[in-house]
Protein backbone atom coordinates (compact mmCIF):
# COMPACT_ATOMS: atom_id res chain seq x y z
CA UNK A 1 0.00 0.00 0.00
CA UNK A 2 2.81 2.15 0.71
CA UNK A 3 5.00 1.90 -2.41
CA UNK A 4 1.35 2.60 -4.24
CA UNK A 5 0.22 5.63 -2.98
CA UNK A 6 4.41 6.74 -3.23
CA UNK A 7 3.59 6.07 -7.02
CA UNK A 8 0.40 8.50 -7.52
CA UNK A 9 2.41 11.40 -5.19
CA UNK A 10 5.41 11.44 -7.25
CA UNK A 11 6.71 10.79 -10.78
CA UNK A 12 8.44 7.37 -11.38
CA UNK A 13 11.77 6.80 -12.42
CA UNK A 14 11.82 7.84 -16.34
CA UNK A 15 12.73 5.54 -18.85
CA UNK A 16 12.22 5.83 -22.60
CA UNK A 17 11.32 2.53 -23.71
CA UNK A 18 8.36 2.24 -20.92
CA UNK A 19 7.42 6.04 -22.33
CA UNK A 20 7.33 4.37 -26.14
CA UNK A 21 5.55 1.20 -24.60
CA UNK A 22 2.77 3.58 -22.63
CA UNK A 23 2.49 5.94 -26.24
CA UNK A 24 1.90 2.86 -28.08
CA UNK A 25 -0.66 1.41 -25.94
CA UNK A 26 -2.67 4.52 -25.30
CA UNK A 27 -2.22 5.95 -29.05
CA UNK A 28 -1.88 2.92 -31.11
CA UNK A 29 1.89 4.30 -32.67
CA UNK A 30 2.71 2.24 -35.25
CA UNK A 31 6.91 1.24 -35.26
CA UNK A 32 8.20 3.92 -37.19
CA UNK A 33 6.27 6.86 -35.29
CA UNK A 34 7.71 5.56 -32.09
CA UNK A 35 10.83 5.47 -33.32
CA UNK A 36 11.03 9.54 -35.00
CA UNK A 37 9.68 10.56 -30.90
CA UNK A 38 12.52 8.66 -29.47
CA UNK A 39 14.76 11.34 -29.95
CA UNK A 40 11.75 14.09 -28.57
CA UNK A 41 11.93 11.74 -25.41
CA UNK A 42 15.35 11.48 -25.01
CA UNK A 43 15.86 15.23 -25.30
CA UNK A 44 13.45 15.56 -22.40
CA UNK A 45 15.46 13.22 -20.18
CA UNK A 46 18.40 14.99 -21.36
CA UNK A 47 16.92 18.41 -20.12
CA UNK A 48 14.55 17.62 -16.90
CA UNK A 49 14.18 15.55 -14.02
CA UNK A 50 12.28 14.96 -11.09
CA UNK A 51 12.24 17.13 -8.13
CA UNK A 52 9.70 17.56 -4.81
CA UNK A 53 8.41 21.34 -4.19
CA UNK A 54 8.95 22.61 -7.50
CA UNK A 55 7.03 23.65 -10.70
CA UNK A 56 7.47 24.82 -14.13
CA UNK A 57 4.97 26.32 -16.37
CA UNK A 58 3.14 24.14 -19.14
CA UNK A 59 3.92 27.24 -22.05
CA UNK A 60 7.70 27.17 -20.78
CA UNK A 61 7.87 23.66 -21.19
CA UNK A 62 6.51 23.48 -24.79
CA UNK A 63 8.45 26.63 -25.52
CA UNK A 64 11.56 24.84 -24.76
CA UNK A 65 10.52 21.86 -26.92
CA UNK A 66 9.79 24.10 -29.87
CA UNK A 67 13.11 26.02 -29.77
CA UNK A 68 14.55 22.74 -29.78
CA UNK A 69 12.72 21.32 -32.67
CA UNK A 70 13.79 24.25 -34.50
CA UNK A 71 17.19 24.08 -33.88
CA UNK A 72 17.49 20.54 -34.49
CA UNK A 73 15.36 20.85 -37.69
CA UNK A 74 12.40 18.44 -36.07
CA UNK A 75 8.63 18.42 -36.84
CA UNK A 76 7.09 19.31 -33.20
CA UNK A 77 4.20 17.68 -31.68
CA UNK A 78 1.28 20.14 -30.74
CA UNK A 79 0.97 21.18 -27.31
CA UNK A 80 -2.02 18.57 -26.11
CA UNK A 81 0.62 15.32 -27.65
CA UNK A 82 3.62 17.12 -26.26
CA UNK A 83 1.37 17.03 -22.56
CA UNK A 84 1.40 13.38 -23.51
CA UNK A 85 5.24 12.80 -24.07
CA UNK A 86 6.00 14.51 -20.97
CA UNK A 87 3.25 11.98 -18.59
CA UNK A 88 4.87 9.46 -20.41
CA UNK A 89 8.52 10.06 -19.88
CA UNK A 90 7.69 11.10 -16.00
CA UNK A 91 4.84 9.21 -14.98
CA UNK A 92 2.66 10.57 -12.02
CA UNK A 93 3.29 14.24 -12.98
CA UNK A 94 0.54 16.74 -11.42
CA UNK A 95 -0.74 19.50 -12.74
CA UNK A 96 -1.51 22.86 -10.25
CA UNK A 97 -2.90 26.09 -11.21
CA UNK A 98 -0.73 28.55 -9.99
CA UNK A 99 -0.04 32.52 -9.67
CA UNK A 100 -2.70 35.60 -8.50
CA UNK A 101 -6.07 35.82 -9.80
CA UNK A 102 -6.71 36.93 -13.39
CA UNK A 103 -3.02 35.89 -13.69
CA UNK A 104 -2.72 32.32 -13.19
CA UNK A 105 -1.16 29.52 -15.49
CA UNK A 106 -1.30 26.37 -15.23
CA UNK A 107 2.26 24.21 -14.21
CA UNK A 108 3.48 20.78 -14.30
CA UNK A 109 4.63 19.84 -10.14
CA UNK A 110 7.55 18.19 -9.37
CA UNK A 111 9.83 18.76 -12.50
CA UNK A 112 12.23 21.28 -12.50
CA UNK A 113 14.82 22.13 -15.38
CA UNK A 114 18.54 19.53 -14.71
CA UNK A 115 21.26 22.35 -13.12
CA UNK A 116 23.60 21.31 -16.27
CA UNK A 117 21.27 21.96 -18.90
CA UNK A 118 21.98 24.55 -21.37
CA UNK A 119 18.22 25.38 -21.03
CA UNK A 120 19.52 27.31 -17.58
CA UNK A 121 21.16 29.64 -19.74
CA UNK A 122 18.77 30.14 -22.09
CA UNK A 123 15.86 31.40 -19.63
CA UNK A 124 18.65 33.27 -17.88
CA UNK A 125 19.64 35.25 -20.96
CA UNK A 126 15.54 35.84 -22.13
CA UNK A 127 14.83 37.03 -17.80
CA UNK A 128 17.92 39.32 -18.07
CA UNK A 129 16.61 41.13 -21.42
CA UNK A 130 13.31 41.58 -20.06
CA UNK A 131 15.08 43.03 -16.86
CA UNK A 132 16.34 45.56 -19.58
CA UNK A 133 13.38 46.10 -21.36
CA UNK A 134 11.01 47.16 -19.10
CA UNK A 135 11.52 48.34 -15.57
CA UNK A 136 9.63 46.55 -12.16
CA UNK A 137 8.05 48.46 -9.38
CA UNK A 138 7.65 45.99 -6.92
CA UNK A 139 6.42 46.66 -3.08
CA UNK A 140 9.71 47.53 -0.71
CA UNK A 141 9.99 46.34 2.47
CA UNK A 142 10.46 49.70 3.68
CA UNK A 143 9.62 53.18 2.67
CA UNK A 144 13.11 55.57 2.37
CA UNK A 145 10.63 58.54 1.64
CA UNK A 146 8.95 58.60 4.14
CA UNK A 147 11.71 57.85 6.35
CA UNK A 148 14.18 60.23 5.27
CA UNK A 149 12.36 62.91 3.40
CA UNK A 150 9.16 64.64 5.17
CA UNK A 151 8.42 67.05 2.29
CA UNK A 152 8.88 64.94 -0.75
CA UNK A 153 6.30 64.06 -2.59
CA UNK A 154 7.72 61.47 -4.54
CA UNK A 155 6.85 58.24 -2.65
CA UNK A 156 8.95 55.35 -4.96
CA UNK A 157 7.66 52.75 -1.89
CA UNK A 158 5.79 51.03 -4.99
CA UNK A 159 2.95 50.23 -1.98
CA UNK A 160 0.24 50.82 -4.19
CA UNK A 161 0.87 49.76 -7.34
CA UNK A 162 -0.73 46.16 -9.01
CA UNK A 163 1.66 44.22 -11.01
CA UNK A 164 0.91 43.34 -14.27
CA UNK A 165 2.43 42.05 -17.43
CA UNK A 166 4.65 38.63 -18.17
CA UNK A 167 8.41 41.10 -18.13
CA UNK A 168 7.67 42.50 -14.69
CA UNK A 169 6.69 38.57 -13.14
CA UNK A 170 9.66 37.17 -15.29
CA UNK A 171 11.66 39.35 -13.10
CA UNK A 172 10.47 38.86 -10.00
CA UNK A 173 10.91 35.19 -10.66
CA UNK A 174 14.61 35.98 -11.21
CA UNK A 175 14.79 37.95 -8.20
CA UNK A 176 13.55 34.99 -6.26
CA UNK A 177 15.59 32.16 -8.02
CA UNK A 178 18.64 34.70 -7.91
CA UNK A 179 18.04 35.28 -4.05
CA UNK A 180 19.23 31.77 -3.45
CA UNK A 181 23.02 32.78 -4.55
CA UNK A 182 22.84 35.46 -1.98
CA UNK A 183 24.13 35.96 1.46
CA UNK A 184 20.46 37.63 2.93
CA UNK A 185 21.63 36.61 6.58
CA UNK A 186 24.63 39.27 7.09
CA UNK A 187 23.64 42.39 9.09
CA UNK A 188 24.97 45.64 9.61
CA UNK A 189 27.69 45.56 11.60
CA UNK A 190 27.57 48.26 14.68
CA UNK A 191 28.55 51.51 13.88
CA UNK A 192 31.62 53.07 15.78
CA UNK A 193 30.26 56.45 17.93
CA UNK A 194 30.84 60.01 16.23
CA UNK A 195 33.20 62.02 18.34
CA UNK A 196 33.96 65.49 17.15
CA UNK A 197 36.74 65.65 19.88
CA UNK A 198 37.77 69.02 20.48
CA UNK A 199 37.45 70.60 16.71
CA UNK A 200 35.04 73.30 16.41
CA UNK A 201 31.89 72.73 16.62
CA UNK A 202 30.46 76.35 16.99
CA UNK A 203 26.88 75.97 15.82
CA UNK A 204 26.41 72.43 15.92
CA UNK A 205 24.56 70.64 19.18
CA UNK A 206 25.14 67.22 20.40
CA UNK A 207 21.67 66.41 19.32
CA UNK A 208 22.60 67.29 15.82
CA UNK A 209 25.77 65.08 16.19
CA UNK A 210 23.43 62.19 17.62
CA UNK A 211 20.31 62.90 14.94
CA UNK A 212 23.67 62.35 12.28
CA UNK A 213 24.63 58.97 13.14
CA UNK A 214 20.78 57.40 13.65
CA UNK A 215 20.29 59.07 10.58
CA UNK A 216 22.84 57.35 8.41
CA UNK A 217 22.64 54.44 10.23
CA UNK A 218 18.73 54.34 8.55
CA UNK A 219 20.09 55.06 5.52
CA UNK A 220 22.56 52.27 5.59
CA UNK A 221 20.54 49.78 6.68
CA UNK A 222 17.87 50.77 3.78
CA UNK A 223 20.86 50.23 1.26
CA UNK A 224 21.45 46.77 2.70
CA UNK A 225 17.80 45.89 2.54
CA UNK A 226 17.47 47.34 -1.47
CA UNK A 227 20.59 45.13 -2.42
CA UNK A 228 19.30 42.15 -0.59
CA UNK A 229 16.01 42.39 -2.71
CA UNK A 230 18.31 43.24 -5.74
CA UNK A 231 16.60 46.12 -6.59
CA UNK A 232 19.65 48.04 -7.24
CA UNK A 233 18.00 51.32 -9.20
CA UNK A 234 16.65 52.41 -5.84
CA UNK A 235 19.89 53.44 -4.24
CA UNK A 236 20.06 56.49 -6.90
CA UNK A 237 16.97 57.48 -5.09
CA UNK A 238 18.01 56.45 -1.37
CA UNK A 239 21.31 58.50 -1.69
CA UNK A 240 19.38 61.56 -3.35
CA UNK A 241 16.92 61.43 -0.40
CA UNK A 242 19.31 61.45 2.04
CA UNK A 243 21.98 64.17 0.84
CA UNK A 244 19.30 66.54 -0.07
CA UNK A 245 17.22 65.73 3.12
CA UNK A 246 15.13 68.76 4.56
CA UNK A 247 11.76 67.52 6.69
CA UNK A 248 9.84 70.80 8.09
CA UNK A 249 10.08 72.32 10.76
CA UNK A 250 6.99 70.21 12.88
CA UNK A 251 9.65 67.10 12.66
CA UNK A 252 11.77 67.01 15.78
CA UNK A 253 15.06 64.82 16.41
CA UNK A 254 15.83 65.33 12.73
CA UNK A 255 18.67 66.77 11.06
CA UNK A 256 18.05 69.76 8.47
CA UNK A 257 19.96 69.85 5.63
CA UNK A 258 21.82 73.39 6.68
CA UNK A 259 22.99 71.49 9.74
CA UNK A 260 24.05 68.50 7.63
CA UNK A 261 25.96 70.46 5.41
CA UNK A 262 28.04 71.78 8.37
CA UNK A 263 28.94 68.68 9.66
CA UNK A 264 30.12 67.34 6.46
CA UNK A 265 33.20 70.17 6.83
CA UNK A 266 34.50 68.88 9.74
CA UNK A 267 37.35 65.68 9.74
CA UNK A 268 35.86 63.99 12.24
CA UNK A 269 32.15 63.35 10.49
CA UNK A 270 34.44 62.55 7.06
CA UNK A 271 36.78 60.08 8.61
CA UNK A 272 33.70 58.56 10.86
CA UNK A 273 31.65 58.12 7.40
CA UNK A 274 34.22 56.94 5.38
CA UNK A 275 34.75 54.41 8.26
CA UNK A 276 31.04 53.79 7.95
CA UNK A 277 30.77 52.96 4.40
CA UNK A 278 33.57 50.25 4.24
CA UNK A 279 32.08 48.24 6.83
CA UNK A 280 28.59 48.74 4.81
CA UNK A 281 30.38 48.57 1.57
CA UNK A 282 31.67 45.08 2.83
CA UNK A 283 28.79 43.95 3.90
CA UNK A 284 26.88 44.47 0.78
CA UNK A 285 29.67 42.53 -1.32
CA UNK A 286 29.26 39.66 1.60
CA UNK A 287 25.97 39.80 0.61
CA UNK A 288 26.38 39.40 -3.02
CA UNK A 289 29.50 37.41 -3.47
CA UNK A 290 29.75 35.21 -0.29
CA UNK A 291 31.64 33.13 -2.44
CA UNK A 292 34.01 33.76 -4.69
CA UNK A 293 34.11 30.27 -6.50
CA UNK A 294 30.58 29.14 -5.82
CA UNK A 295 29.43 29.40 -9.82
CA UNK A 296 26.79 32.39 -9.95
CA UNK A 297 24.11 32.40 -12.77
CA UNK A 298 25.49 34.94 -15.73
CA UNK A 299 22.54 37.07 -15.54
CA UNK A 300 23.18 37.38 -12.03
CA UNK A 301 26.64 38.33 -12.74
CA UNK A 302 25.63 41.14 -15.33
CA UNK A 303 23.36 42.60 -13.06
CA UNK A 304 26.01 43.50 -10.21
CA UNK A 305 28.67 44.54 -12.86
CA UNK A 306 26.12 46.74 -14.57
CA UNK A 307 25.25 48.08 -10.85
CA UNK A 308 29.50 48.50 -10.07
CA UNK A 309 29.12 50.37 -13.26
CA UNK A 310 26.51 53.07 -12.11
CA UNK A 311 28.06 54.03 -8.86
CA UNK A 312 29.94 56.67 -9.12
CA UNK A 313 27.36 58.44 -11.19
CA UNK A 314 24.69 57.74 -9.33
CA UNK A 315 26.60 59.15 -6.16
CA UNK A 316 28.30 62.03 -7.68
CA UNK A 317 24.95 63.23 -9.19
CA UNK A 318 23.19 62.76 -5.74
CA UNK A 319 25.99 65.14 -4.05
CA UNK A 320 26.33 67.78 -6.11
CA UNK A 321 25.52 70.29 -3.27
CA UNK A 322 27.77 68.79 -0.61
CA UNK A 323 30.93 70.16 0.57
CA UNK A 324 34.18 68.76 -2.28
CA UNK A 325 35.91 66.87 0.71
CA UNK A 326 32.78 65.10 1.32
CA UNK A 327 32.31 64.29 -2.14
CA UNK A 328 36.06 62.76 -2.54
CA UNK A 329 36.13 60.79 0.17
CA UNK A 330 31.89 59.47 -0.40
CA UNK A 331 33.36 58.67 -3.74
CA UNK A 332 36.58 57.21 -3.14
CA UNK A 333 34.88 54.39 -0.65
CA UNK A 334 32.23 53.54 -3.38
CA UNK A 335 35.04 53.56 -6.01
CA UNK A 336 36.89 50.62 -4.09
CA UNK A 337 33.31 49.23 -3.61
CA UNK A 338 32.81 48.77 -7.20
CA UNK A 339 36.18 47.74 -7.94
CA UNK A 340 35.61 45.41 -5.96
CA UNK A 341 32.93 43.71 -7.35
CA UNK A 342 34.03 44.14 -10.74
CA UNK A 343 36.74 41.95 -9.70
CA UNK A 344 35.15 39.34 -8.00
CA UNK A 345 32.76 38.97 -10.74
CA UNK A 346 36.07 38.44 -12.76
CA UNK A 347 37.28 35.77 -10.32
CA UNK A 348 34.13 34.06 -10.16
CA UNK A 349 33.95 33.99 -13.77
CA UNK A 350 37.55 32.62 -14.29
CA UNK A 351 37.06 29.94 -11.96
CA UNK A 352 34.42 28.75 -13.83
CA UNK A 353 36.35 28.46 -16.63
CA UNK A 354 39.49 27.05 -15.20
CA UNK A 355 37.05 24.18 -13.43
CA UNK A 356 36.45 22.75 -16.57
CA UNK A 357 39.70 22.27 -17.33
CA UNK A 358 41.22 21.19 -14.14
CA UNK A 359 38.22 18.40 -14.29
CA UNK A 360 39.75 16.79 -17.92
CA UNK A 361 42.17 14.41 -17.29
CA UNK A 362 44.10 14.33 -20.63
CA UNK A 363 44.75 18.23 -20.49
CA UNK A 364 45.83 17.73 -16.86
CA UNK A 365 48.13 14.76 -17.83
CA UNK A 366 49.54 17.65 -21.17
CA UNK A 367 50.46 20.23 -18.57
CA UNK A 368 52.33 17.78 -15.93
CA UNK A 369 54.57 16.78 -19.13
CA UNK A 370 54.81 20.64 -20.24
CA UNK A 371 55.16 21.58 -16.68
CA UNK A 372 58.39 19.04 -16.08
CA UNK A 373 60.00 20.32 -19.56
CA UNK A 374 59.98 23.74 -18.14
CA UNK A 375 63.66 25.27 -16.79
CA UNK A 376 63.27 26.11 -13.18
CA UNK A 377 66.81 26.26 -12.53
CA UNK A 378 67.13 28.92 -15.38
CA UNK A 379 63.69 30.61 -14.08
CA UNK A 380 64.86 30.68 -10.22
CA UNK A 381 68.30 32.09 -11.38
CA UNK A 382 66.57 34.91 -13.34
CA UNK A 383 63.98 35.85 -10.87
CA UNK A 384 66.27 35.69 -8.09
CA UNK A 385 68.17 39.12 -8.76
CA UNK A 386 64.82 40.64 -8.99
CA UNK A 387 62.63 38.77 -5.94
CA UNK A 388 65.77 37.54 -3.63
CA UNK A 389 63.33 34.60 -2.13
CA UNK A 390 65.20 31.78 -1.09
CA UNK A 391 66.40 28.81 -3.04
CA UNK A 392 64.45 26.07 -0.92
CA UNK A 393 61.57 27.95 -0.34
CA UNK A 394 60.74 27.98 -3.99
CA UNK A 395 61.58 24.80 -4.76
CA UNK A 396 59.26 23.42 -2.19
CA UNK A 397 56.62 25.53 -4.08
CA UNK A 398 57.47 24.12 -7.56
CA UNK A 399 57.54 20.96 -6.13
CA UNK A 400 54.61 21.05 -4.51
CA UNK A 401 52.40 22.82 -7.52
CA UNK A 402 53.62 19.63 -9.52
CA UNK A 403 52.61 17.58 -7.39
CA UNK A 404 49.25 19.06 -6.56
CA UNK A 405 48.73 19.04 -10.31
CA UNK A 406 49.56 15.41 -10.75
CA UNK A 407 46.77 14.57 -8.25
CA UNK A 408 44.20 16.05 -10.33
CA UNK A 409 43.03 18.03 -7.88
CA UNK A 410 39.75 19.86 -8.05
CA UNK A 411 39.32 23.69 -7.91
CA UNK A 412 38.65 23.81 -4.23
CA UNK A 413 41.09 21.83 -3.68
CA UNK A 414 43.93 24.22 -5.43
CA UNK A 415 42.20 27.38 -3.45
CA UNK A 416 43.25 25.79 -0.56
CA UNK A 417 46.84 24.98 -1.53
CA UNK A 418 47.14 28.79 -2.83
CA UNK A 419 46.00 29.50 0.55
CA UNK A 420 48.19 27.38 2.41
CA UNK A 421 51.05 29.41 0.28
CA UNK A 422 49.93 32.82 1.55
CA UNK A 423 49.84 31.38 5.65
CA UNK A 424 53.45 30.12 5.36
CA UNK A 425 55.14 32.69 3.15
CA UNK A 426 53.03 35.38 5.58
CA UNK A 427 53.86 34.19 8.80
CA UNK A 428 56.93 35.23 9.87
CA UNK A 429 55.61 39.01 9.53
CA UNK A 430 52.08 38.12 11.27
CA UNK A 431 52.39 40.39 14.26
CA UNK A 432 54.82 43.10 12.48
CA UNK A 433 53.91 46.49 11.49
CA UNK A 434 55.50 45.74 8.11
CA UNK A 435 52.83 43.03 7.19
CA UNK A 436 51.03 45.10 4.77
CA UNK A 437 54.30 45.51 2.64
CA UNK A 438 55.55 41.81 3.26
CA UNK A 439 52.10 41.09 1.56
CA UNK A 440 52.43 43.50 -1.14
CA UNK A 441 55.89 42.17 -2.04
CA UNK A 442 54.44 38.53 -1.91
CA UNK A 443 52.18 39.42 -4.77
CA UNK A 444 54.82 40.68 -6.95
CA UNK A 445 57.08 37.56 -6.58
CA UNK A 446 54.44 35.65 -7.48
CA UNK A 447 53.39 37.53 -10.03
CA UNK A 448 56.95 37.78 -11.40
CA UNK A 449 57.90 34.03 -11.07
CA UNK A 450 54.78 33.03 -12.35
CA UNK A 451 55.41 35.04 -15.81
CA UNK A 452 58.64 33.64 -16.02
CA UNK A 453 57.20 29.91 -16.12
CA UNK A 454 54.27 31.37 -18.83
CA UNK A 455 57.28 32.75 -21.11
CA UNK A 456 59.64 29.68 -20.89
CA UNK A 457 56.20 27.65 -21.71
CA UNK A 458 55.19 29.85 -24.69
CA UNK A 459 59.20 29.81 -26.08
CA UNK A 460 58.96 25.82 -26.30
CA UNK A 461 55.35 26.51 -27.67
CA UNK A 462 54.26 24.10 -25.38
CA UNK A 463 50.58 22.29 -26.07
CA UNK A 464 49.19 23.58 -22.73
CA UNK A 465 50.02 27.10 -22.69
CA UNK A 466 46.12 27.71 -23.07
CA UNK A 467 45.39 25.93 -20.15
CA UNK A 468 48.12 26.89 -18.27
CA UNK A 469 47.53 31.00 -19.09
CA UNK A 470 44.22 30.53 -17.79
CA UNK A 471 45.06 28.78 -14.61
CA UNK A 472 47.74 31.20 -14.21
CA UNK A 473 45.18 34.23 -14.31
CA UNK A 474 43.04 32.50 -11.71
CA UNK A 475 45.94 31.88 -9.93
CA UNK A 476 46.96 35.57 -9.68
CA UNK A 477 43.72 37.00 -9.08
CA UNK A 478 42.80 34.27 -6.25
CA UNK A 479 46.43 34.89 -4.26
CA UNK A 480 45.35 38.65 -4.57
CA UNK A 481 41.66 37.96 -2.86
CA UNK A 482 43.29 35.89 -0.49
CA UNK A 483 46.14 38.46 0.65
CA UNK A 484 43.32 41.50 0.23
CA UNK A 485 41.71 39.36 3.07
CA UNK A 486 44.42 38.80 5.19
CA UNK A 487 46.14 42.25 5.19
CA UNK A 488 42.59 43.24 6.33
CA UNK A 489 42.68 40.91 8.95
CA UNK A 490 45.68 41.60 10.35
CA UNK A 491 44.97 45.63 10.27
CA UNK A 492 41.44 45.30 11.61
CA UNK A 493 40.32 46.74 8.22
CA UNK A 494 37.81 45.48 5.88
CA UNK A 495 38.88 44.41 2.37
CA UNK A 496 37.79 47.44 0.79
CA UNK A 497 39.30 49.88 3.32
CA UNK A 498 42.01 47.69 2.28
CA UNK A 499 41.87 48.36 -1.24
CA UNK A 500 41.65 52.19 -0.76
CA UNK A 501 45.05 51.73 0.38
CA UNK A 502 46.56 49.41 -2.18
CA UNK A 503 46.03 51.37 -5.23
CA UNK A 504 49.38 53.11 -4.46
CA UNK A 505 51.11 50.38 -4.76
CA UNK A 506 53.98 49.88 -7.37
CA UNK A 507 52.10 46.97 -8.60
CA UNK A 508 49.19 48.84 -10.06
CA UNK A 509 45.84 47.45 -10.13
CA UNK A 510 44.58 49.25 -12.85
CA UNK A 511 47.31 47.75 -14.97
CA UNK A 512 46.89 44.29 -13.06
CA UNK A 513 42.90 44.22 -14.18
CA UNK A 514 43.95 45.76 -17.93
CA UNK A 515 46.51 42.48 -17.45
CA UNK A 516 44.08 40.01 -17.02
CA UNK A 517 41.51 41.61 -19.70
CA UNK A 518 44.36 41.11 -22.77
CA UNK A 519 44.88 37.35 -20.95
CA UNK A 520 41.46 36.68 -21.03
CA UNK A 521 41.60 38.10 -24.98
CA UNK A 522 44.61 35.99 -25.68
CA UNK A 523 43.13 32.96 -23.95
CA UNK A 524 40.21 33.17 -26.62
CA UNK A 525 42.38 33.04 -29.68
CA UNK A 526 44.62 30.34 -28.34
CA UNK A 527 42.02 28.24 -27.65
CA UNK A 528 41.36 27.46 -31.24
CA UNK A 529 44.85 26.46 -32.09
CA UNK A 530 45.58 24.33 -28.69
CA UNK A 531 41.72 22.92 -28.47
CA UNK A 532 40.94 24.07 -24.99
CA UNK A 533 37.60 23.05 -24.27
CA UNK A 534 35.90 25.21 -21.89
CA UNK A 535 32.34 25.92 -21.83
Amino acid sequence: VVISESVREGPEAPSIEMAIETLQKSEGLSSQRSSLLNSHLQWLLDNYETAEGVSLPRSTLYNHYLRHCQEQKLDPVNAASFGKLIRSIFMGLRTRRLGTRGNSKYHYYGIRVKPDSPLNRLQEDMQYMALRQQPVQQKQRFKPVQKFDGNSGDNYSGGGQQLAGAAEQTVIAQSQHHQQFLDASRALPDFVELDLGQSNTENISPEDVKALQALYREHCEAILDVVVNLQFSLIEKLWQTFWRYSPPETVVARLPQSQLLLLCRHEAVLKWMNTCDHLMYHALVEILIPDVLRPIPSALTQAIRNFAKSLEGWLNNAMNAVPQRMIQTKIAAVSAFAQTLRRYTSLNHLAQAARAVLQNTSQINQMLSDLNRVDFANVQEQASWVCQCEEGVVQHLEQDFKATLQQQSSLEQWAAWLENVVTQVLKPYEHRPSFPRAARQFLLKWSFYSSMVIRDLTLRSAASFGSFHLIRLLYDEYMFYLVEHRVAQVTGETPIGVMGELTFFTFDISAFRLGIYWGCRWLIMSETVHNIQIK
